[in-house]
């Protein structure tokens, strides 16, 4: 076996293949940018070597750095991850001309296969169901608005050489094509360095399906069932699972051998991954091929007992698979969630800073349930602006589809961060999501159930209630804190006054008497009903657990002027507890409203002024394009959202500005 390897990667995929090796015993090395200095990666890895600046196109995209570390260090092979050199042709030749073993399919399979446009052609030539499309490269918008034209909208504009979101645009009239064009060439440049795209038929109400196949250098290839990655937003993936809610068995083993036959006919010989597109009723398109391991990869892991690192490390050294197909057995079910650093308040929009708080749940076996939580940052990190906004892939197994989700849902309420913000509560909500639970998803799930955006819903029923017994059992917590601090005497009358509370959670007033017995605290309701508290939580740590009434329960808890801020099963309310005497009169407080900026258009993420599209003086309408900011690899159109004149432009092409900076006023 290798004793040394390199890993041209960073972040959580880069952590992940370093636990593997480790295991086997094989020592890693591992590159990093200035912006990486102090990544998590480096200091896990027994080497690491410096290899450029911030930017990806100046140090993680160049081979020639990639082999210089390796003979600095004496490492015999390199493994991708994903992203980056994981799907160029040229990494694994220019490896093998040096003497390095690339973990990761031949070169060939790459070029047939890792190329969106070549793999349909070698599919389309294999009798391979596709979707209708132009597999030519196109050269101008104009061609792209004739050839969608033909094939009819709605259409997908993708970047050949793209993957991961970045570079695909979905136009459904021919003005929206050439934008699309323009964008989608942008980010694959920037992203790949390849800027071909090309132009297929968007199928309506689609599912997402991928079917992961490992091959060795001894013509075996196997599948190892599916994922659902349907649930997206931007074609990025959010929430992955496996198996499928939707295939039955037939359907299973025919997609299954159709990717292996497509991965045979190029002689593949590591990890990868067919993707499918999926109607309601079963029928399938072949989309593409992933050359390389993907993302989502831990929940095939989960539900198969296998380690794909381990089987690709194996491949490349050439042994041969350890099982066979009808040896491959599916063992419960699996969910990922993908936490990102964005805000889903504001359009998703990227996210940087420190990790002042970073908690993520405890992993491990839960009962029946399973948490892993693959990441590559640690508290007190940086979120950078150079790469991609993925912190971390929360990851739940369970014996049935409905016990993973809940698993998720109580990890992701168990998951703090602070700093930045992230997406955590909106994971939260779809785990809460009726349509979701049902499995009745389709890649329009995000865009049909959240059509004006995300806004965290207020807590209603049993939520509302666990939340208003929680929020009193935590204000009970504090004054019992503050008393021991101030040296107060526990006098029997302040003791009485204390029990009497009125919470008041989301607008609505919960009045309730609070019990402490000791070990427990029991909160008792106007009607009757009494919910039995336990928890060791302390004050000022962000996750309240415990269970409520013999209910496992997480609930996340910052502090705020005279109360709590409370998340928890999706949704998010502020709660303050207050004597009888106290709610009547903060009832009679008036609530004060923030004033708007209308008229500046103001950096809605920190991000890099790619283009300023407009002039001062001009007049713009409603909708129209202003300005292109780029952060973290994605480019974000800002368009005017009234009509107006253009009174003066406050930045530049090239500027690096934060949040809220302002970029152009209106008259």
């Amino acid at each position: 076996m290798f004793e040394k390897i390199l890993i041209a990667n960073r972040g959580e995929i880069a952590c992940r293949i370093i636990k593997t090796a480790r295991r086997m015993g094989i020592k890693t090395v591992a590159v990093y940018s200035d912006a990486d200095r102090d990544a998590v990666h480096v200091a896990m890895a027994d080497e690491a070597v410096h290899i450029g600046p911030a930017p990806a196109a100046q140090s993680y995209l160049i081979i020639d750095k990639i082999i210089e570390a390796c003979k600095q260090t004496g490492a015999q092979a390199v493994h991708p991850g994903y992203g980056f050199l994981s799907e160029r042709e040229a990494f694994p030749r220019a490896l093998a001309e040096a003497g390095i073993v690339f973990i990761g399919p031949n070169p060939g399979a790459i070029a047939a296969m890792g190329d969106k446009i070549e793999s349909k052609k070698a599919a389309s030539a294999a009798n391979v169901s596709t979707v209708p499309g132009f597999l030519g490269v196109i050269e101008s918008p104009e061609h792209a608005v004739t050839i969608a034209d033909e094939i009819g909208y709605p259409v997908m504009i993708k970047a050949s050489a793209g993957g991961g979101g970045k570079g695909m645009r979905i136009a459904y009239y021919s003005d929206e094509v050439a934008e699309g064009f323009a964008r989608a060439k942008s980010e694959a440049a920037s992203s790949f360095g390849d800027d071909r795209v090309f132009v297929e038929k968007f199928i309506t109400d689609p599912r997402h399906i991928e079917i992961q196949v490992i091959g060795d250098k001894h013509g075996n290839v196997i599948y190892l069932g599916e994922r659902e990655c349907s649930i997206q937003r931007r074609n990025q993936k959010v929430i992955e699972e496996a198996p499928s809610p939707l295939l039955d068995e037939a359907t299973r083993k025919k997609m299954g051998e159709q990717a292996v036959a497509l991965a045979k006919a190029v002689s593949y010989d590591s990890a990868g991954t067919v993707e499918f597109v999926a109607g309601q009723d079963k029928s399938f398109y072949f989309l593409e091929m992933n050359t390389r391991l993907q993302v989502e990869h831990p929940v095939t892991e989960m539900i198969t007992g296998l380690d794909l690192v381990e089987m690709m490390i194996r491949s490349a050294y050439g042994e041969a698979l350890p099982l066979t197909q009808d040896q491959v057995k599916l063992n419960g079910w699996a969910v990922e969630s993908r936490v990102y650093a964005e805000d889903p308040t504001r359009n998703f929009l990227p996210s940087i800073g420190r990790l002042t708080t970073y908690r993520p749940p405890e992993e491990g076996p839960f009962g029946s349930a399973i948490v892993r939580n693959d990441t590559g940052v640690e508290e007190g990190g940086e979120i950078a602006i150079h790469y991609d906004p993925m912190i971390a892939k929360l990851v739940t197994w369970a014996p049935t589809r409905a016990e993973a989700i809940e698993s998720q849902g109580e990890a992701l309420d168990s998951f703090a961060i602070d700093g930045i913000r992230h997406n955590i509560p909106f994971l939260s909500a779809l785990m809460a999501h009726p349509r979701w639970r049902s499995g009745n998803i389709s890649t329009g799930f995000i865009a049909e159930e959240f059509p004006e955006g995300f806004s965290a819903p207020e807590p209603t029923g049993e939520i509302a209630q666990r939340m208003a017994a929680a929020a009193a059992a935590i204000d009970h917590k504090l004054n019992t804190r503050k008393r021991g601090i101030s040296g107060q005497m526990r006098d029997p009358a302040l003791l009485h006054f204390e029990r009497d509370r009125v919470v008041i959670l989301a607008g609505q007033s919960y009045p309730v008497t609070v019990d402490d017995l000791g070990d427990q605290i029991v909160v008792t309701a106007e009607d009757g009903k009494t919910w039995t508290v336990e928890s060791d939580w302390r004050p000022g740590e962000p996750v309240w657990s415990g269970e409520i009434s013999g209910t496992r329960v997480a609930i996340q808890v910052r502090g705020l002027l005279n109360g709590v801020a409370l998340q928890h099963g999706g949704a998010a309310a502020e709660a303050r507890v207050f004597t009888r005497r106290e709610a009547e009169l903060a009832a009679l407080m008036p609530v004060k409203e923030n004033a708007g900026s209308g008229k500046q258009v103001l950096c809605p993420m920190p991000g890099l002024v790619k283009a300023i599209l407009v002039k001062e003086g001009q007049e713009v309408k409603n909708g129209e394009p202003l300005a292109i900011v780029e952060a973290m690899k994605m480019e974000n159109v800002l368009r005017a959202e009234r009509d107006g004149t253009i009174s003066k432009i406050a930045a530049k092409e090239g500027d690096s500005l934060a949040v809220d900076a302002v970029i152009i006023e209106f008259a």
